[in-house]
């Protein structure tokens, strides 16, 4: 009897294990996903990476099944939302809405809390916006030649305005400066729309904004175009910067990126999701009404571009003497 029951006893709890382990592997291959996610976007509402994540988090929600739930974590030219993102549990159910300043963050700031490349593993890029080098109507200068042969003649009485020191805006502006070998002085402002006003107003000589923000004060004809980058039909008498300018070109994209370490399962359905969203006539017409570049990538090219990315604005900060010293 007692052999008997001791065998009985072992199916038993071989049965009980296998049916745990069979209950805990189907939790395992739970359908992704099945809760919120929540899309951390390093920058305030009204800016490009917001605006992307609610003109696609919807749209993904739908797809997905689930809700993409948008938190705004503004600050520190968006570390402050990477930090977040870096230390989120690496199951897809936190993900990071970036603009190039994650890639150049990683130039300026040698003791940023987390490795703007390691922490992170891609999901998709979105895109580039249109840049714009604009000047005042009332300035002179109406064509970039002329703009440079203003720059020769004031050397450091010259300057250029940004949205904030380290900005996309700011290295673009650097860019111009190095390529066109004049002696600009950088004027740091709030936001993009404190900036124009100045190149509106003469305080400031020139800047490269962003197509979208510049684009009402173009049409009120406050601005003078003098170039775009890339070009765009929206401007279509304004030449393309590489046309005017050798050697002239853009780096940095809008992306989305998870915590190093999510499943690439769950990125590469993200991925597919993204660029069926992409792909919706509404969407594509919203985004080229603004000049907005779709450029989607696989989660393994959003990784190698954020690496060119960050190798890119360092060599741009080192040559303009804007990168810190390390300890």
């Amino acid at each position: 009897m007692c052999t008997k029951y001791f065998f009985m006893t072992r199916t038993m709890l071989a049965a009980l294990l296998l049916t745990a382990l069979t209950s805990g592997n189907a939790l395992s291959q739970q359908k992704y996903p099945v809760k919120p996610i929540r899309l951390i976007v390093s920058f305030s509402a009204g800016g490009t990476p917001d605006t992307l994540a609610r003109l696609l988090g919807p749209r993904l929600s739908e797809a997905l099944g689930q809700p993409i739930v948008i938190e705004n974590r503004p600050g520190a030219g968006g570390a402050l939302a990477a930090a977040i993102v870096a230390k989120a549990p690496a199951d897809g159910y936190t993900l990071l809405a970036v603009s190039p300043g994650h890639a150049i963050n990683a130039a300026l700031q040698p003791k940023l809390p987390y490795d703007s490349i390691k922490d992170f593993s891609g999901v998709s890029n979105i895109g580039y916006s249109t840049l714009v080098l604009v000047v005042s109507p009332t300035l002179g200068p109406k064509t970039v030649k002329e703009l440079i042969a203003l720059g020769h003649a004031l050397p450091g009485k010259f300057f250029f305005g940004s949205a904030g020191a380290g900005s996309g805006t700011h290295m673009n502006g650097e860019r111009f400066r190095l390529l066109a070998n004049i002696k600009a002085v950088h004027v740091a402002f709030k936001g993009q729309p404190e900036f124009l006003i100045e190149v509106v107003a003469g305080r400031v000589h020139y800047g490269v904004a962003g197509l979208g923000p510049a684009m009402p004060l173009i049409k009120e004809r406050r601005l003078l175009p003098l170039a775009a980058l890339p070009g765009t039909a929206l401007l279509p008498d304004v030449p393309a910067m590489a046309d005017v300018l050798p050697g002239a070109g853009r780096d940095g994209f809008q992306a989305w990126l998870a915590p190093a370490g999510t499943p690439l399962a769950i990125r590469n359905q993200l991925n597919k999701e993204i660029a069926k969203v992409l792909a919706q006539p509404e969407v594509k017409d919203r985004l080229q009404n603004v000049s907005f570049h779709v450029h989607h990538s696989t989660p393994e090219e959003t990784e190698r571009f954020l690496r060119a990315d960050i190798a890119s604005f360092t060599k741009l900060a080192t040559d303009a003497g804007m990168r810190a010293k390390g300890p």
